[in-house]
């Protein structure tokens, strides 16, 4: 009976551990994320971010978001870039549009690390609303929709977050539904 008691246990206890496990190193695209990679060499990994890799790169910014950072990325998925305008995506990556490209990418990019929990306690702070300042300059504004964290553009459009805290070893991502326009 004890035997059988201490096997429940132990299978208890490393379920629990299995869970804390998957909540730090979350499965994107297909790939484990791990926390010792660059946000860009995780990125590189998930099946469902092969066109912000790309954009990424058209852009110039590989550099930059494998330096040390800090970042916090709101990574849009392949889904996302999918609700935009047919052709936009193939235009963007165009040489000649790489400064509106890197804009809207950098859009997508706050100085510094900020977890769910930082970001959400911002929203409280904030009466229900924060304003985040992106590395572009311009400003997003998040707020709770239920128990999602939901992100509206300078034009209005909103996203939410799929897959919040992906730890990366220069910040965070985390995994939004649609892109934002600044």
């Amino acid at each position: 009976m004890i035997r059988k008691y201490l096997t429940s246990a132990t299978l208890g206890g490393l379920a629990a551990a299995a869970t804390l496990f998957a909540a730090e190193n979350p499965m994107v695209g297909g790939a484990p994320m791990d926390a010792d990679k660059n946000i860009v060499q995780n990125a590189m990994n998930s099946k469902d971010h092969t066109t912000l890799v790309a954009a990424v790169k058209a852009a110039g910014l590989v550099d930059t978001l494998e330096s040390k950072g800090p970042f916090t990325v709101f990574a849009p998925t392949n889904e996302a870039f999918d609700k935009l305008p047919s052709g936009t995506v193939d235009t963007l990556v165009k040489p000649e549009n790489k400064k509106k490209l890197s804009g809207i990418l950098t859009y997508h990019v706050l100085a510094g690390k900020m977890t769910a929990e930082a970001l959400m306690d911002k929203i409280k702070a904030g009466g229900g609303k924060a304003m985040l300042k992106t590395v572009n300059g311009e400003s997003l504004t998040a707020k709770m929709d239920g128990d999602a964290v939901e992100l509206t553009d300078k034009k209005g459009g909103t996203s939410k977050v799929t897959t919040a805290d992906v730890m990366q070893s220069n910040g965070v991502i985390h995994v939004v539904d649609t892109v934002l326009m600044p």
